[in-house]
């Protein structure tokens, strides 16, 4: 992605280059990516099949939101292997992918062209999104998935959120919730065990990709590390907010495992006249 080049020049109080943790990010990602959705989801054919079937359900928790989306421009960042924009694309919606991937676009596309349906998909990082390009132009913005630990700045994760959304569009940020930072022990899948369970570490650290654990324990040595940054939950609502956005509802869902802990949290925001 061309833009405004933020990453060459940041650094975190750890001097981490925001780019730098860009690069091993990708490095990770596009390690076996392609191989993974396809053990784990079935070939982009057999994976267009069971979407098709109701491209609702595959917006799972979400799908209120979506109902009447046709002719709507909406913009899926880390959006993978294209699970969600592809159902997004099948319900009528002209649907850009921005994610940092090649393996992930791979699969992502081949999907669509099973579906039947066209998505956009832009390779590279987030925050150095085109403005000139994407500024303003999605109706709504859909972001989910356990993404936020993969920018080490929050505020200009929100603020490109922000740059590519229309007036009165519509944001919907939806990610792991941070009480899995005091959960150490990795018993639950969404847990932080990086974090020792101090809620209000702000550390960077490196852990595996999100995938590893599916190979066998003898391949997974060879997996890239990521280098991630987990946030607090006023962190992330706060940085929604000083973007610019007006919060218009807050969600936490239960886990699936235990459905007495919080699993998931959603963020519902509009952009302002």
């Amino acid at each position: 992605m061309k833009g405004k080049k933020y990453a060459s020049c940041w650094k975190n109080q750890e001097g981490i280059h925001i780019r730098e943790q860009a690069e091993i990010n990708k490095k990770a990602w596009e390690y076996r990516a392609y191989e993974f959705w396809n053990r784990r989801n079935g070939s982009p054919r057999e994976h267009a099949k069971n979407i098709a079937r109701d491209p609702l359900a595959s917006l799972s928790m979400h799908k209120r939101y979506f109902a009447d989306i046709r002719g709507k421009k909406i913009a899926n960042p880390c959006g993978s292997n294209g699970r969600k924009a592809v159902p997004l694309a099948l319900l009528g919606a002209d649907v850009t992918v921005f994610d940092i991937s090649e393996e992930n676009r791979k699969y992502a596309l081949e999907l669509a062209r099973e579906a039947n349906v066209e998505i956009e998909y832009v390779v590279g990082d987030f925050c150095e999104t085109d403005l000139t390009a994407y500024g303003e132009r999605f109706d709504m913005v859909y972001a989910e998935g356990g993404i936020l630990h993969y920018f080490l700045d929050i505020d200009m994760f929100t603020k490109t959120l922000y740059g590519i959304t229309r007036k009165n569009g519509l944001l919907i940020l939806s990610d792991f919730h941070p009480f899995r930072k005091v959960i150490s022990d990795g018993s639950l899948m969404f847990s932080a065990p990086q974090t020792m369970g101090n809620y209000f570490d702000d550390g960077v650290h490196y852990g595996d990709v999100a995938y590893q654990s599916f190979f066998p324990e003898v391949e997974q040595s060879l997996f890239p590390k990521c280098l991630l940054r987990f946030y607090t939950l006023s962190e992330i609502i706060n940085a929604v907010i000083s973007a610019g956005f007006m919060l218009k509802e807050f969600w936490e869902h239960p886990g699936y495992e235990d459905g007495k802990l919080p699993r998931l949290f959603t963020i519902v925001a509009g952009k302002r006249d």
